[in-house]
C-alpha cells in the first residue's frame, strides 16, 4: 500500500516516547506491520549524542514500514516512522511540517518526548496521540498531559509489561491516560484506528 501524504491538519498525528528498553519495544511494536499504518509515527528514542545511531537501520530491518531520521523542513508521511536524530528535539509543526532543535535539553535528555508531545499536541488538539513505552525517569509525563489538555489520545505500556517502567508509571501519575496496554495491545490501536483521528 502506498503510503499518502499528511497533507493538512485532519490527519491524525501519532507520538511515540521511548527510553531505556524501548529499542527491545520499538522492534517488538513494528515488526508485525507488513503495510504502514494510516497516520505518520513521530518517535523519540533517548540515544548518546556522542555517536552516530543504527536505531533506523535497525528497525527497518524488522520491518515493512518506512522508517528514517527526521529531516528538518520535510512533511511528515503517513505510512512511515520519522525518528527524532541524536542530540535534536524533534517537533512538528502545522501541516506536518517537521523541525529539529537544538536548543537546550528537557528533562536532562535532547531529544525529549515532553517537547514533542506539546508540539503535537499543539498543532493537532483532539486528533493527537501519544504513546510512552518502556524508559527511565519522566519524560513524556508533561507532554503527555498537554495532549489530554488539548483533548487528545494518550496510551501508556502497562509498566508491569515494561523492561523500565518509570516513563509508563510518571505519565499515569502525571495525567488520566485513556489506554493502559501491552505492546501487542498497541501495535493493534495503531493499525485499527483511521487517519481521521477517531478514537478507539
Amino acid at each position: 500500500m502506498a503510503a499518502t501524504r499528511c497533507i493538512d491538519e485532519s490527519c491524525a498525528m501519532v507520538a511515540i516516547a521511548a527510553s531505556a528498553g524501548g529499542v527491545f519495544a520499538l522492534l517488538e511494536l513494528f515488526s508485525s506491520f507488513t503495510v504502514g499504518p494510516p497516520v505518520p509515527i513521530l518517535v523519540v528514542q533517548h540515544l548518546s549524542p556522542r555517536h552516530r545511531t543504527l536505531l533506523d537501520t535497525v528497525l527497518q530491518r524488522r520491518t515493512r514500514v518506512p522508517v528514517a531520521l527526521a529531516r528538518d523542513g520535510e512533511r511528515a508521511v503517513a505510512g512511515r516512522v520519522h525518528l527524532a536524530p541524536p542530540d535534536r528535539h524533534l517537533l512538528v509543526g502545522p501541516g506536518g511540517v517537521l523541525a529539529l532543535s537544538g536548543t537546550e535539553r528537557v528533562n536532562r535528555v535532547r531529544p525529549a518526548a515532553d517537547r514533542l508531545f506539546t508540539s503535537v499536541a499543539e498543532h493537532y488538539g483532539d486528533r493527537a496521540w501519544a504513546f510512552v513505552l518502556s524508559g527511565t525517569g519522566r519524560d513524556g509525563a508533561a507532554g503527555a498531559r498537554a495532549v489530554k489538555d488539548r483533548g487528545g489520545t494518550v496510551v501508556v505500556q502497562d509498566p508491569d509489561t515494561a523492561d523500565y517502567p518509570g516513563m509508563p508509571r510518571a505519565t499515569l501519575e502525571a495525567t488520566a491516560v485513556d489506554h493502559v496496554l501491552a505492546l501487542h495491545e498497541i501495535e493493534e490501536m495503531i493499525r485499527a484506528f483511521a487517519a481521521s483521528g477517531q478514537k478507539t
